[in-house]
Order: structure tokens, then sequence, then C-alpha cells
């Protein structure tokens, strides 16, 4: 009778464990593509027309390259309506937390204008066929921490996400555009408005494109990511490389740094979580990057639903190779009179920091854009539960490469009233997607060499 009883007890909890982390039935992978855009999103538009159907997004030529740089595929829209201090409350209902406190904190000067939506997002057929195959195939290890059944895939660990955990592991997944390389700027300018730039030049290679990387160096890697600081010459020649795992618990985040002044490599383990951002100021953490990275271990994840908002999109004229980097940074914000808003649905998630566990965020939300898994916006709170930054992610389409991207990220203190914007290129050459990556240039030893000045 005891042991009837026992493997009773270990069958239900195996069923329990299962119903937590399984991948989908192929019935509910077939609405990929169907009812359901290849990644998931909802393909109709919604009930007030606000919001179109998703039609496959952006073609590769929505618009004539300039020296090799996009353009806008919307130039001449005017703006429906625009957000202020004074009439925000007619919105809020489409309006976060974050973006309120934007209203309040700088009722002057932030702003935002509201154009027609349009569902630009897309990747090309192939990376639509990995995510089904993750549909069918990707289970969460135990703990959340980590992916198992990923590697054929790739991308877009849980397109049928439901769960706070799942929808952040699909913006970790998301399609990049396979190895790329760019050269960005950081500031972080004062109260004042003033600010320094801090030049990278930066490379990511992800182990499906890496021809010569070991096949056991790729079963837990999720990429490998390199970035030299150019400029300003204090900084200058100085390397930062990170290895990232698909299991950052098992098989924690390897890092190192080339300090050009000592000429010396060292292991970095404070990249990672709450630890310092590059050349940040101290107005990023180094899981801030890419509006957030890395384990996800030190928080419960809870997914609060899906909602419509109000966030940056289509993000073509801040990022017009015609506008200069002393246009967009202003003090308080970036300027608003060249940031679009629409309309979109998006995933509302909340972490919060578990017991015993250790980061400066006691509590962060997460929207995500539902067409391409990107983080779009984000809140974060300090351990006393006040609203400490605001992130806000000027999203665009790279529509050449099929690539949902980013035109850069701001993360706004609104405690401190500065912020730190970083991603920009209106001023450099255009992103290098799809270059040949070697294993052997994202090694310690390759470090020295990248930071020679």
């Amino acid at each position: 009778m005891k042991t009837t009883r026992k493997l009773f007890s270990v069958l239900a909890l195996s069923l329990l464990a299962s119903s937590v982390t399984a991948a989908v039935s192929p019935e509910e992978a077939a609405k990929l593509g169907t009812t359901l855009t290849p990644l998931g999103a909802e393909m109709a538009g919604n009930a007030e027309g606000t919001i179109p159907a998703w039609t496959g997004g952006l073609p590769v030529d929505a618009a004539p390259l300039e020296n090799g740089h996009i353009t806008n595929p919307f130039e001449g829209e005017q703006p429906k309506f625009v957000i202020t201090a004074q009439n925000y409350e007619q919105y809020q209902d489409k309006l976060s937390a974050g973006q309120i406190a934007m209203f309040k904190r700088y009722p002057e000067t932030y702003k935002m204008r509201v154009f027609e939506t349009h569902r630009s997002a897309a990747v090309p057929d192939r990376i639509y066929e990995a995510a089904k195959k993750s549909a069918l195939n990707t289970e969460l290890v135990e703990g959340g921490n980590g992916l198992a059944n990923f590697a054929d895939s790739r991308y877009y660990a849980f397109p049928l996400a439901d769960s706070g955990l799942e929808v952040i592991w699909n913006h970790i997944t998301r399609y990049r555009g396979g190895n790329v390389r760019r050269n960005i700027v950081q500031a972080t300018p004062q109260t004042d408005g003033s600010y320094t730039l801090v030049h990278f030049e930066d490379e990511v290679a992800f182990p499906s494109e890496m021809p010569d990387l070991d096949p056991e160096d790729s079963k837990n890697a999720l990429l490998f990511f390199k970035q030299r600081v150019t400029a300003p010459s204090r900084l200058a020649g100085n390397v930062l490389l990170v290895h990232d795992s698909l299991d950052q618990v098992k098989e924690p985040r390897q890092a190192w740094i080339y300090n050009a002044g000592q000429r010396r490599v060292r292991r970095a383990p404070q990249v990672a979580y709450d630890g310092p951002g590059t050349a940040a100021d101290g107005m990023r953490t180094s899981d801030n990057f890419d509006m957030f990275n890395g384990a996800p271990d030190r928080y419960n994840w809870k997914l609060i639903g899906k909602r419509e908002m109000f966030i940056p999109y289509n993000s073509y004229e801040i990022n017009s190779k015609d506008v200069k980097y002393e246009d967009i940074l202003k003090a308080g914000h970036v300027n608003q009179d060249l940031a679009r808003y629409e309309l979109h649905r998006v995933w509302e998630v909340e972490a919060t920091l578990k017991e015993g566990e250790r980061n400066i965020y006691a509590k962060r939300k997460f929207y995500v854009d539902e067409d391409s898994w990107i983080i779009a916006h984000s809140e974060l709170y300090d351990g006393r539960g006040q609203l400490w930054r605001v992130g806000e992610a000027h999203l665009l389409q790279h529509y050449p490469e099929k690539v949902p991207a980013y035109a850069f990220e701001a993360l706004y203190d609104i405690i401190a009233g500065r912020y730190l914007a970083i991603g920009m290129s209106n001023e450099e050459e255009p992103f290098e997607y799809g270059y040949e990556a070697s294993a052997r240039d994202f090694t310690p030893a390759a470090l020295r060499n990248a930071g020679v000045r």
C-alpha cells in the first residue's frame, strides 16, 4: 500500500512538472501562421480598428537605402494626436505607470506624438520555422532558469508563451539578424543636458553561425559578445568579452575585460546582474542592457496579461542619418519631437526579487511587443517600492535583413533627473549583418589584439 501511494505521488509530481514545462501539442503549434502570426502574436487587429491585422510586416524593399542606411518607410505621416502632461489622463488606460511618471517629472517638455499603427515586424522564413520547432520541443529546465531541447531551433523558445518567464525567454532568444557588427554610442547627460559620447564597436555572434565552434561548446551557449571602446581617449582600447549561456545557473556567464592602460586581461564576474554597466556613470546595470539580459534566477516572474499600450515604434525619424546626436540628447530626456509612438498590444510581465536574493531593483515591470517579443518599456523599483527608473526602447524594423531591433534604448532616472541613452548609430557606419565570425575571435587570448589602439 505504501509503495502504491509513493508511486502515485511520484507520478502526480511528474505530471505537474510536465504541465509547467512541457512543449505544446502539434494542434496548438498549428495555430502559428494561421490564427496567430508565425511568432505567436494575434493575427487579427483589435475591435476598434486602431490596431490593424498583421499581414507579414515590412517587405525588404520597404524604403530606399541611403549609403547603406535604412530610411523611413512612413515619411510624411503626421501625428494623429499628441499626449502631454495636460491631457494624459484622457489616454491613461493605454499608458503605463512609468510613462505617467515621465509626464509628471517633465510636465513642460515630455510628450508623446502618436501615429497610425503599422505592424512592421518580420523575420526570415527559416526563423519562423525555427520558432515552430521551439514550440514543439523547448522546455524550461527545473526552476525555469534554462532551456532544454532548444539547441536545434535556437530562436523564440516559447512562441505560445503562457507564463512571465516564457515571455522573457522569448526576448532573450529572439532573432537579432545572426552575427552582427555595429558601431554605436552611449551618453549619460547631466541635468543641464551636457554629455560626453562613449563610442563602442560591438560584435555579436551565435553558435549556429560559427562553423569552427566545438559542438560541445555550443550545447549550452546562447551568444558571444565583444565590445571595444573607441572613444573618449581615456577609455579607448578597453574591451569586454562575454560568453552567455542558455542556463546561467548551471553554467554562469563568463566575462573578461582587457584594460588598455594596464595591458591585462582579467576575469569580470561583475558583468552580470546589477553589476555596473560599461562607462555608464552609474546610470545602468549590466542586466539593464538590451532592456534585460542574463540569468532570470533572482526573480519570481508573473505574467500580468496582454494589454494595448502606446510604445515607441517605427522609430525611423529619430534614427535618421540626417539627425545628429546633439539633436536627440536634451536635458531630462531625449528629444520627443523626434520620437514616434504607436498603439500596440504588449505582454505585461512583473518580476519580484526572491527572498534572500540581491539586486538593486526589488521589482521590475516589462512591456513586451507581441509581434517581435522585444521589450519596449520597463519600470524599475528600488527596495522601498519607489519607482526609480523608466526604460524606453525605440523600436524599428531593419527591413532589408528582416530584423526587429532598437534604434536605441533610454533609461530615465526620474529621481535624479538624469538618463542614459545607448545604441544610437545615426552618425556611424551601417550595421554589418551576417558577417563570418570565428570562435577564435571570442577568446580571452584574442582580447589583447582587439584592444590595440
